[in-house]
């Protein structure tokens, strides 16, 4: 009788029990923010106090990259666990393939609700059904950002606490127009710029005011983390942060190059991952998912492209993926140049498939519908190019690019120097492209016929042209 009674007990509490033991998720993002312009990743000029504390409280992954530096294509592989081929959405402003599924259909297995506030940005509707919370801008490019109200993640996060919940707030700073925060606590004489930067008075200008919006931004970090403890949920959640891609200054987004596809990952949880800690475990966007999955004790069926880092998570071990890759196709940003790429976190292997054409980006270079008032760093560039070999070098690598790039990242995180072609080089060279070679054929990638203006037409009416590689 008694053995009876607490079989029944038993099977009575046990997904009570279960389901105590998921942890909720928090997923903030920052909005085109190159990784090396903030502080936990050295960056010499902004200030960002909360992301500073949310560092020394959880885990630092040193090497931790998006497939793609734009921002519909980056956020559908971080929501489907799949790279820009499979998932379809292989262009700015696509959409992905019909059928394909994301948060909230992977984790509703486990009771869990999950919405988002802010930025959504990624299609069809039906295949991100994340239930809205109001209260963060979805506009990135509204001027001035709309304010931002906690009240909407309050009530989502506190609304059923019988069931978990995974929550992204995807903010929309830094993205340019940079017209948020004081500027004015960034003298731009006093800056230090990248050295894919050129050194003009206009970029100095531009520079500060994108500090003063990833100043802004923390600020927003620090006020969803404030609302996570007050609510007394802040133990039971696992916390990422992301930069997403670099930032829209010539070289970062909308490339291949570090400082375009390098992101900012930061994760904590309190009593289960170590706080304090670094790690260069190679990731991708694309592991985020399945990732979550495990840590929530789902196991699905699902052809996902990435794979769990929760060991890394727990300090279980120090490395995940052997190579994480990349892929831009230009249009409708410009015209077509389509670019893949591969790194080891150390070396940076890129193939330029049009390394004959002009690299033009409409919007940094003001030529989408006018000229835009975030795009004066570009023309001060042209025009002191003439007279500044420095600044010339710079326009000259952005507009024409060889058909291979080869960096040693890890002592050139600028990726300034090119030594593909290099013989001392060779066997590295040969070691990533081949790697890349097979990513390449893995995912069926088509090469230059997808970046065109059909394919891009096809992808956005749902229309995909090219298959995908089972």
């Amino acid at each position: 009788m008694k053995i009876r009674l607490l079989i029944l007990l038993v099977s009575l509490g046990l997904p009570h029990l279960l389901q105590a033991q998921r942890p909720n998720f928090l997923l903030i993002l920052a909005d085109d923010c190159t990784f090396s312009d903030l502080p936990p990743y050295g960056g010499q000029n902004a200030r960002t106090p909360h992301l500073d504390r949310l560092a020394s409280q959880g885990l630092v992954f040193n090497r931790a990259y998006v497939s793609s530096a734009m921002c519909q294509p980056c956020r559908a592989e971080l929501y489907t666990g799949q790279f820009p081929l499979r998932n379809g959405c292989a262009w700015n402003h696509s959409a992905c393939r019909p059928g394909t599924q994301s948060l909230p259909q992977h984790l509703a297995p486990a009771g869990y609700r999950t919405g988002i506030a802010g930025k959504v940005h990624v299609l069809p509707a039906e295949s991100f059904p994340f239930e809205d919370v109001p209260g963060f801008d979805p506009n990135c490019v509204r001027a001035p950002t709309r304010a931002h109200d906690l009240a909407g993640v309050k009530a989502f996060i506190t609304r059923d606490k019988a069931r978990p919940f995974c929550l992204v707030v995807a903010l929309t700073e830094p993205h340019v127009p940079w017209v948020m925060g004081d500027a004015s606590r960034y003298p731009p004489p006093q800056l230090k710029l990248p050295p894919n930067l050129a050194d003009t008075p206009a970029t100095r200008e531009d520079f500060a005011k994108y500090l003063a919006e990833i100043t802004y931004m923390d600020g927003q970090v620090g006020e969803i983390l404030a609302t996570l403890e007050e609510a007394g949920l802040a133990q039971d959640t696992l916390v990422l942060f992301s930069s997403e891609q670099g930032s829209q200054f010539p070289g970062n987004k909308w490339t291949c190059w570090d400082t375009g596809l390098h992101t900012a990952l930061i994760a904590r949880w309190p009593g289960r991952i170590a706080a304090g800690r670094r790690t260069d475990a190679l990731v991708q966007f694309a592991d985020v998912v399945p990732t979550l999955l495990e840590i929530a004790g789902i196991r699905a069926d699902h052809p996902f492209d990435g794979t769990s880092f929760a060991a890394v998570l727990r300090g279980e071990t120090g490395t995940h993926r052997t190579f994480a890759y990349a892929t831009h196709n230009n249009f409708p940003e410009g015209p077509a140049y389509p670019v893949r790429s591969i790194t080891n976190g150390e070396w940076r292997y890129i193939r330029n498939l049009a390394p004959g054409e002009l690299y033009i980006e409409k919007h940094l270079m003001g030529l989408a519908g006018g000229a835009t008032p975030h795009n004066a760093y570009w023309p001060s560039w042209m025009a002191t190019a003439s007279e500044k070999p420095a600044t010339y070098r710079l326009v000259k690598r952005y507009l024409r690019r060889p058909a291979e790039e080869l960096y040693h990242t890890a002592v050139d995180p600028a990726e300034m120097t090119n030594l593909a072609g290099d013989p001392e080089h060779a066997a590295i060279q040969k070691q990533l492209a081949d790697g890349l070679d097979a990513w390449l054929a893995a995912q069926g990638d088509p090469g230059t016929l997808q970046d065109t203006p059909e394919a891009h037409d096809a992808a956005r009416r749902g229309q995909h042209l090219f298959p995908v590689r089972r």
